[in-house]
């Protein structure tokens, strides 16, 4: 598809798919978020950890690779030991940053409407529903 050309078309490579594919994990705006306006850009591993609560270390890296394959992160390794690894936003992660505050600036504003959205349960285990349709189901009789 070529720049410029009808949204309308919806083909796989049409603008809006390709920048919710990248935002597909919810974990990518809110590193590129907390990079640019808590860490000032750049910010080890730890760091970026402890900035975001409830992401794990697995998450966190395989988002940070994922990240830096698209471009929008650069990985810099420090030659200490243990090694020391900084990631910074590339000039392309930082366009990116304007539209996920508008976003962020959104939700918080439209805090109602979220609230007022139907939940969806995360997974069947956490619904208490399985596939049976159970619910309520005792620990103490799995044992």
């Amino acid at each position: 598809m070529q720049a410029g050309s009808p949204d309308h078309e919806w083909r796989e490579d049409c603008a809006p798919r390709r920048v919710l594919e990248i935002f597909a994990s919810k974990w990518t705006s809110m590193i590129l978020h907390v990079l640019d306006k808590e860490l000032a850009g750049e910010a080890r591993t730890g760091v970026l950890l402890r900035s975001l609560p409830g992401i794990s270390k697995k998450m966190l890296t395989q988002t940070l690779r994922d990240m830096e394959a698209g471009g929008l992160v650069l990985r810099h390794v420090h030659g200490t030991v243990p090694p020391a690894v900084n990631y910074s936003l590339t000039d392309l992660g930082r366009r990116f940053v304007q539209p996920i505050d508008l976003l962020y600036g959104w939700a918080r504003a439209n805090a109602d409407a979220l609230d007022a959205l139907v939940a969806r349960p995360r997974t069947r285990r956490r619904s208490g529903i399985s596939d049976r349709g159970l619910t309520d189901i005792d620990p103490a009789s799995l044992a």
